[in-house]
């Protein structure tokens, strides 16, 4: 049997990652990403927040540590991954987790007069993930 797991993802960071490194040096990241989606019921329009676990190896987790912060937009693509574990009173424990094989970094969020100033002005916002050479 063909299977396929990939993973796309855009949101923003619900905390700082933490960086932490392997024995053999590899670093990895991990932080939790909130991903909205919006719909109509009805009338009303509402929100449904979905969050993610991300987890980044190598040269990205250290720029992921280095420039991403609570709040950060990110697009992750990747593959879906369950870790599973037993506690130390003897429970079974899984998780759902998304391993990243890229992560683009959006750019920062503008306020609406910051906004309205840039197209104005027409300047164009820098491209997504300029700032980090990936």
């Amino acid at each position: 049997m063909v299977s396929f797991n990939k993973v796309i993802l855009m949101g923003n960071l619900t905390k700082d990652p933490e960086v932490r490194y392997t024995p053999s040096g590899t670093a990895v990241a991990g932080f939790s990403m909130a991903v909205n989606r919006r719909y109509k019921q009805g009338e009303e329009t509402k929100d449904e927040v979905c969050f993610v676990d991300i987890v980044v190896f190598g040269k990205q987790a250290e720029y992921s540590g280095q420039y991403l912060s609570k709040g950060s937009g990110v697009i992750i693509d990747g593959r879906l991954q369950q870790r599973r574990w037993e506690t130390e009173d003897g429970q079974k424990r899984n998780k759902y987790e998304v391993v990243a094989e890229s992560v683009r970094f959006m750019p920062k969020r503008q306020g609406p007069q910051d906004a309205a100033d840039s197209m104005s002005a027409g300047q164009v916002p820098p491209e997504q993930g300029d700032d980090v050479p990936f």
